[in-house]
């Protein structure tokens, strides 16, 4: 990853659930703490757009696709187990 470039996620929820507003403020936090001003987080809900669902392979709710940098990696779920959501989006350092 270039030293300058943008973390962007993309998190697909289906409207305002307890569920997938916490897995939002667990993904900013980890966003906060591991690359602060330096990533951009995009909503995508479902129930506004479910064509994109199929479009973008999501198959669970809450989802987030680590966009940029690439490759694109996936995280499902709440998103509590910080741990897990770094290995999984492949956010080290």
């Amino acid at each position: 990853m270039k030293k300058n470039q943008k973390w962007i996620l993309i998190l697909y929820i289906a409207g305002q659930t307890p569920r997938c507003i916490e897995a939002l403020h667990n993904l900013k936090l980890i966003c906060k703490e591991s690359f602060p001003g330096k990533y951009q987080i995009k909503i995508v809900d479902l129930l506004k757009h479910p064509q994109l669902a199929q479009d973008h392979q999501i198959v669970a709710i809450p989802t987030v696709i680590r966009q940029l940098p690439k490759p694109i990696k996936k995280a499902i779920g709440d998103l509590s187990d910080k741990e897990r959501v770094i290995v999984g989006l492949e956010m080290r350092r």
